[in-house]
């Protein structure tokens, strides 16, 4: 295949796929990220070893490979720690290339992470993996560069070392100096905007290990917790966006007589449950059937799976509905959100609604089954007595970040609160009348009464009752006491 061949190929080209580079063949083997007609990366052989490729094809070729060319040559150039760039070339009409050295058996730092999540905040393991990128970050910035895409993943472990990838989104501002205080302040708050708001508590602690690599300049926490809500907002309007349309995350097909967006990545596999939806909806285990919704877990390849189907009951419920947004819309956009935030809920995998000349009809929403128990169980033997303490610090997580991110539940009882093991959280599930308040007032309001609801589960005179009732966050002015 020629690399102009390439603009054609979609998302998923057949592979290996063979191409003609620098008169050699390069064999790409497996691919890691695709945005088609534009840039294919993946590993690939070249002269007998393995290496990273980066093809860039179409109209913006040129342009993305001067940028991707110019930030590996600014990383090499200041004596930063980078995978070496073999060969490229650009051939007008076709596209270009760049073949890095690749790092076999490389951790991303995204991974370290992940390992270290579930662990108490700020363990050994989780200040080692924010040690090493700010370490990293830090003496990128000393130099006069930072990463435009700063993440984790763009940090890699290899052989004891820690490599700085993806020249792409390097940028400089005069090298081989210190960047600007306003620059490093921005930059920053892009890196921390990701990690766990609980974090946050812990910025002046974490930017000790960044300020050993590059002291150039005092960094005003205030300034800094500005950019990094700054970075935050954006990041969940832009994330809130996406699982609208179809991107490298979702795959979405939007139209007059009909809406479907699904995660991408789960795409294959729930084809068989999306080409028979009703039927195997109505054959799974039913929790709840007739009225305005059906709830039911399905097998499918021996993953269970949640279906809540939204019926339309009769004429005037279908007047009531059809021209706004579906609750099964509303739900993965609450659950997608709650995701983004760090709070634990069932992965939304698929939204569709039945449209006919835009007009809303019957909507489906399928997640994980979160296979925990819910809390009124879980709790059923401690009325009178203490639960173990990590569910009950798990909870106080819970409660403060609805707080953080002013969220309310809408239906706050016991069964819309699951444990899930695999996280050690509490999960929420029937997202239905969630909602992210942009006031503090109408905030205050709605959590008092999740609060008040949530409370109900348990007998006022219950041991349990009063122990909720004085550990639980408040709001002031929403609670007696």
């Amino acid at each position: 295949m020629q690399l102009v061949e390439l603009s054609q190929a979609g998302r998923t080209p057949d592979l290996p796929l063979t191409l003609q580079v620098a008169c050699e063949p390069l064999v790409l083997e497996r691919l890691l990220r695709v945005l088609p007609g534009q840039r294919y990366v993946g590993v690939a052989r070249w002269q007998g070893r393995p290496v990273l490729a980066k093809l860039l094809v179409g109209d913006k070729a040129q342009r993305h490979f001067l940028r991707e060319r110019e930030g590996a040559e600014y990383l090499a150039g200041q004596g930063l720690v980078t995978p070496r760039l073999l060969a490229q070339d650009f051939i007008v009409g076709q596209g270009g290339w760049l073949l890095f050295e690749y790092l076999e058996s490389a951790q991303s730092l995204w991974d370290a992470w992940g390992e270290a999540a579930r662990e108490p905040l700020l363990s050994d393991a989780q200040q080692s993996v924010l040690a090493e990128a700010l370490t990293a970050i830090g003496q990128m910035h000393a130099q006069g560069l930072w990463q435009a895409d700063l993440h984790l993943d763009n940090l890699l472990r290899h052989e004891g070392r820690l490599f700085l990838i993806d020249g792409g989104g390097v940028r400089c501002e005069t090298a081989g100096q210190p960047l600007s205080r306003a620059r490093v302040l921005e930059n920053l708050g892009v890196f921390f905007a990701q990690l766990p708001a609980e974090l946050d508590l812990y910025l002046e602690e974490l930017l000790i290990h960044y300020l050993l690599a590059n002291g150039e300049h005092a960094l005003p926490l205030e300034m800094l917790q500005a950019e990094i809500a700054k970075v935050r907002r954006w990041r969940l309007r832009d994330y809130l966006k996406k699982a609208a349309r179809d991107c490298s995350l979702f795959a979405a097909r939007i139209g007059a007589f009909g809406l479907r967006v699904v995660r991408r990545q789960a795409e294959s596999a729930l084809q068989p449950l999306l080409a028979d939806l009703d039927a195997r909806t109505d054959a799974g285990h039913i929790y709840k059937t007739g009225g305005a919704a059906t709830v039911a877990r399905v097998e499918l390849d021996g993953r269970p799976l949640v279906v809540k189907r939204y019926n339309v009951k009769n004429l005037l419920h279908w007047l009531k509905r059809f021209w706004r947004p579906s609750r099964a819309w509303h739900s993965w956009r609450e659950g997608n959100r709650l995701q983004l935030l760090g709070i634990a809920t069932p992965t939304p995998l698929a939204v569709i609604e039945r449209r006919w000349c835009w007009l809303r009809g019957r909507a489906y929403l399928i997640t994980d089954y979160c296979g925990g128990q819910d809390i009124i169980a879980r709790f059923e033997a401690y009325k009178q007595a203490t639960p173990p303490e990590s569910d009950l610090l798990a909870l106080d997580r819970l409660f403060a970040a609805l707080q953080r991110e002013r969220i309310s539940h809408g239906d706050f009882k016991g069964h819309n609160l699951f444990w899930d093991d695999a996280q050690g959280a509490w999960s929420l599930i029937d997202l239905d009348a969630m909602r992210q308040h942009r006031s503090t007032r109408s905030f205050a309001r709605a959590y008092a009464r999740d609060r008040a609801r949530f409370l109900r589960n348990w007998p006022a005179d219950s041991a349990l009752h009063q122990l909720l009732d004085q550990r639980l966050p408040q709001v002031p002015g929403t609670c007696p006491n």
